[in-house]
């Protein structure tokens, strides 16, 4: 049975990333700074919930993600992160995603709203060419693929409505 389904967030904030925790996340990751897509430098996002965001160069490089489920809940409780959510811009309006989630003890989220709404005002707030929405695939590489959609209003620290297709599980 697949559902549709809508959440609007609450008001969303980002910052640069610390860079002794983007090294430590990429070291968990088995990434290097050169993996990183410069377009979008590591941040902490939040609608909500924080949120690392490491956006990557490559398709290949997202596909490859792998990490130590102890080490990563390890990682993310001490930063107090809810989960690191890995992108990949396939192009300006639409990015692949993944979304480790150690700190609640699960391997990886299909399909996380929290995140997608965190992401998209940090794509605001650095000024992405969004036109107003951005697609997200997630959960493709686990075999759940999940379909999302932010809606991003131009208003600094706004809400972000995220929309999508789920399925019972």
């Amino acid at each position: 049975m697949v559902l549709k389904a809508a959440l609007q967030s609450p008001p969303t904030r980002s910052a640069a990333a610390n860079a002794g925790l983007v090294t430590d996340a990429l070291a968990l990751f088995g990434y290097t700074k050169e993996d990183l897509d410069g377009r979008i430098p590591p941040a902490i996002a939040e609608a909500g919930a924080r949120h690392l965001v490491l956006a990557l160069k490559s398709r290949a490089l997202l596909s490859a993600m792998s990490y130590d489920l102890d080490a990563g809940r390890e990682l993310m409780n001490a930063a107090g992160l809810v989960t690191i959510n890995l992108v990949y811009a396939a192009s300006a309006r639409s990015f692949e995603v993944r979304n480790p989630f150690a700190s609640g003890g699960v391997y990886e989220d299909p399909a996380t709203g929290a995140a997608a709404a965190a992401f998209s005002g940090y794509l605001r707030d650095i000024a992405w060419p969004h036109d107003g929405s951005i697609d997200i695939v997630q959960g493709e590489d686990m075999g759940s693929r999940s379909l999302l959609r932010a809606e991003i209003a131009d208003d600094a620290g706004s809400s972000i409505r995220v929309s999508g297709t789920a399925r019972i599980m």
